[in-house]
């Protein structure tokens, strides 16, 4: 089966952060918000760069959304950055009655999300976000893989008219999609071609798919691989396809199982055509403090759990 290296590890938040400078030098209309977390989000350079487009709000989320609704009134094209569990769960009113209701063009951008963002522990961890965005009308739903796709994918949302959410994360990964490539909203991205069982990933867990397929293929499983990395609008399309095809479903995200990609996979699959589904995420749970690796096995959430999802919805056909 053709296997998937990579050259280089980095974090997906230097990928959004190069992708904004890049945006800076294109797009004169696009300004930046930052909530004192200039550093951390990889912001710098655009700041540096653009001093006279770069908002710092300190430690005042909900002031820093409401700006980037009011600036998008002007015709700018705002993206706000800060951690996902104050980009959304401290915000949550202001993005609903401000952004979303209203449909206005802010860019919400996210980083250190989920377990990864490893020893800041469950305060900081946050597992909910993805649905509680998803649920928002109007809104989209990003979620990367790699520095290269968040850093295509930052510079792609500038130009969707509309309310996005783009969540990336703090840990170094393998960066393995192409430099060059070219990123559509709403488009999954079909990496490994199988007929056993069809697996759905998002984010980190794509790489560990990939490795989990790698396994599988020793065990003469051939699995399928897609990306999702538009978890809203979801690419109902590719999903029944595959599906289709291999009779049956892993799901895999660095989430809840509530309210994640399983959840809104199942639900094209209850709506068209079922099928046995089984999810590789966190199950109703806080994290905790620990190295990101170490949370990644604790929570069920590594390549040796995608492995035994696929091998128990196989069982299940």
């Amino acid at each position: 089966m053709e296997t998937f290296t990579y050259t280089d590890q980095n974090d997906t938040r230097s990928g959004f952060g190069a992708g904004l400078s890049e945006l800076g030098k294109t797009n004169p209309e696009v300004v930046a918000l930052c909530a004192d977390l200039t550093g951390s989000l990889k912001m710098d350079a655009f700041q540096k760069e653009f001093p006279e487009r770069f908002f710092q709000t300190g430690i005042a989320e909900a002031n820093m959304i409401g700006l980037a609704a009011g600036m998008t009134i002007g015709g700018k094209i705002p993206f706000t950055g800060t951690f996902a569990n104050f980009s959304t769960g401290r915000v949550y009113d202001q993005i609903r009655q401000s952004v979303a209701y209203s449909g206005k063009n802010v860019k919400i951008c996210a980083s250190h999300a989920g377990l990864t963002l490893g020893e800041d522990g469950a305060t900081h961890q946050i597992l909910e976000d993805i649905g509680m965005m998803k649920m928002l009308p109007h809104m989209t739903v990003i979620n990367p893989c790699d520095y290269n796709q968040t850093k295509a994918a930052t510079i792609a949302i500038a130009a969707h008219i509309g309310p996005v959410y783009l969540r990336f994360g703090r840990p170094k990964v393998p960066n393995f999609t192409p430099a060059d490539q070219k990123f559509e909203i709403g488009k999954a991205l079909h990496l490994k071609s199988g007929k056993d069982v069809s697996i759905f990933a998002t984010g980190h867990l794509v790489w560990k798919a990939l490795k989990a397929a790698e396994i599988l293929a020793e065990k003469g499983i051939d699995a399928e691989i897609i990306n999702i990395h538009t978890i809203k609008p979801l690419d109902a399309a590719a999903v029944l396809a595959s599906v289709n095809k291999t009779g049956c479903v892993v799901s895999a995200e660095e989430h809840q199982r509530n309210g994640g990609l399983g959840d809104s996979i199942a639900q094209v699959l209850a709506m068209h055509s079922p099928k046995p589904q089984e999810f590789v995420a966190v199950n109703d749970s806080f994290g905790e403090s620990g190295t990101p690796e170490e949370l990644m096995v604790k929570y069920g959430l590594d390549t040796v759990d995608i492995v035994n999802a696929a091998i128990k919805a196989i069982s299940r056909k």
